[in-house]
């Protein structure tokens, strides 16, 4: 059966136009945003809501663990730098494993690390054991933009930057899920059960990632041309539509040269006409990121997701080491522990919930003025917000700015994600993704040194100038990325 699709597919490429071909995002379009693309989303934001609860735990365990084991400012800062540490390794091999083995395989194994790290963490022995285990996990964790490239490939181009946002919701519900989550068992039953907790969410993901199909286009591009028509064969059916007549065309059928069109075997697989091992799609793949054509584009997302993740995981930090600071510093009043702890809690909760304005401000914008003019708009405001906190403010004031501040950077940075994915051709966008998110984990690494380090130091002052050259140097590196995304097809090649 196969063998006759291929030879009606040469048939009809040697034919000319008398039957109509379609590619997978013209196919996408015509059957629409349906209900299997939200159960898709339901899924891959289950995958980011489980990666955020982690990520926010690193304003509490922190303090606490500190607290229990008598730790130094270095030692504390440490426990939030060896998940960056993790998470800069795992971006990259996860995201080469979705390039090499398919994007299911990739999330399944990144969230297995994930549960399994996190539970670990909770019956860790000593120090040296709690950091070996959250490297674990945020190598894991570090997987976790594979999800957004999987939802990516099932939505229709015209509102891919609306429904790319709207996954971000998840994170956003994750953040909160895990300040309240901290907020009702810190008091308690401390930070092992906290880290125990949040592990659940991990656990669900991998128990639903068995129904989660591949994507069709990696399968395509892969040659596994009869599983991506059945896949989207299901998508029809679930959503009430039906595919359109002709044939299933990609970069790679319409660029075959006239060699290539003469096989009956390369027309479907991969254009070198050959299966190749996955030490050569390793090294094809990195030198494809540094070609002419994406060397540029590679670079500057590198430096753009170093200054997104310092500003917005440093900002994360700052909730609590600021308020911390101005005890210690003499800034205010002496508290009492419990009204301290309220406090921590409170400002986490508040200032996590400042993604969601962020997200409806970006899902208006990101389809109508474009990736790039709408993280300009954003970066800058960004950097207006954290100005005043140059000198000290009460801390109304300080909560209010880094508020506004999160929602602007949060943003940005989905809208970031969403430019990296679009912008690299199927066949490297895990491994290109996995890169650049690798070098924002770099970024991740260094901000706690300045987020916690400096601000406990008492040099509040130096730690926003800091920030805010960060910032400026990132909103540069938004107006040299060379095109914009926004309403055009994915490419395979």
């Amino acid at each position: 059966m196969s063998s006759i699709l291929i030879r009606v597919h040469n048939l009809i490429l040697k034919m000319g136009n008398q039957i109509h071909g379609y590619t997978l995002d013209q196919i996408l379009s015509t059957m629409g945003f349906g209900t299997f693309q939200g159960l898709v989303l339901f899924f891959a934001g289950a995958g980011w809501l489980s990666e955020a609860m982690e990520m926010m735990l690193l304003s509490f365990i922190g303090p606490a663990v500190k607290s229990e084991w008598t730790l130094s400012p270095t030692e504390e800062s440490l426990l939030t730098t060896a998940v960056f540490g993790g998470m800069l390794i795992g971006a990259y091999f996860w995201g080469f494993i979705s390039d090499a083995y398919g994007r299911r395989i990739a999330m399944q194994g990144a969230d297995l690390v994930t549960a399994a790290a996190g539970l670990l963490s909770a019956s860790s022995s000593d120090y040296k054991s709690l950091i070996i285990y959250r490297s674990l996990l945020g190598f894991g964790v570090g997987g976790g933009h594979v999800f957004t490239s999987w939802f990516l490939e099932f939505i229709p181009a015209s509102s891919r930057g609306a429904w790319m946002i709207g996954i971000s919701t998840f994170w956003t519900i994750g953040t909160l899920m895990g300040a309240s989550l901290a907020w009702i068992v810190m008091p308690g039953l401390g930070w092992r059960w906290l880290l125990a907790l949040s592990s659940i969410p991990a656990f669900l993901v991998l128990l639903f990632s068995i129904f989660a199909p591949e994507s069709p286009r990696y399968l395509y591009m892969k040659g596994r041309t009869n599983e991506a028509l059945g896949i989207l064969e299901k998508i029809a059916l679930i959503n009430r539509t039906e595919l359109p007549t002709g044939i299933l065309l990609s970069d790679q059928n319409t660029d075959l040269d006239e060699e290539n069109a003469s096989s009956d075997e390369t027309t479907l697989l991969s254009s070198t006409g050959k299966k190749k091992s996955y030490s050569e799609t390793f090294f094809k793949s990195v030198l494809e990121l540094f070609s002419k054509n994406l060397l540029g584009t590679t670079l500057l997302l590198w430096l753009t997701h170093f200054g997104y993740t310092f500003a917005y995981y440093g900002l994360v930090l700052l909730i609590t080491e600021f308020n911390s600071a101005q005890r210690e510093c003499g800034s205010t009043t002496i508290q009492s522990k419990k009204v301290q702890d309220a406090s921590l809690y409170i400002d986490a909760f508040i200032n996590s919930s400042a993604e969601l304005p962020g997200l409806v401000v970006g899902a208006v914008l990101v389809d109508r003025l474009g990736r790039k003019l709408t993280m300009e708009i954003l970066t800058g405001l960004t950097f207006i917000l954290m100005l005043p906190l140059i000198s000290h403010q009460n801390q109304l004031v300080t909560t209010a700015l880094l508020f506004g501040a999160r929602m602007f950077i949060s943003t940005a940075f989905t809208i970031l994600v969403v430019y990296a994915k679009e912008v690299y051709p199927t066949s490297v966008r895990g491994t290109g993704g996995g890169l650049a998110t690798s070098m924002g984990r770099i970024g991740g690494m260094v901000c706690p040194l300045v987020a916690v380090a400096l601000t406990s130091g008492c040099h509040q002052t130096v730690a926003i100038i800091l920030f805010e050259i960060v910032v400026l140097v990132s909103g540069i590196s938004i107006l040299l990325f060379p095109f914009e995304t926004m309403g055009r097809e994915l490419s395979d090649m």
